[in-house]
């Protein structure tokens, strides 16, 4: 089996990897929750629509 990396280069990448801050955290879970909102909506705007075409759903 032909391993393109070895052990220490991910070794390497958890090392320099750091826990984020509570400002970092809280920013990031308000965008992934507005996205998580805005997709719900756009679907539910297209199922919406598709309702009120007759052989839509």
């Amino acid at each position: 089996m032909n391993v393109p990396y070895d052990l220490n280069s991910y070794i390497r990448v958890l090392k320099l990897a750091s826990t984020p801050s509570w400002n970092e955290f809280s920013q990031v879970s308000k965008i992934a929750g507005a996205g998580i909102i805005l997709i719900g909506f756009i679907g539910f705007v297209i199922f919406a629509i598709m309702s009120f075409i007759p052989g839509g759903v």
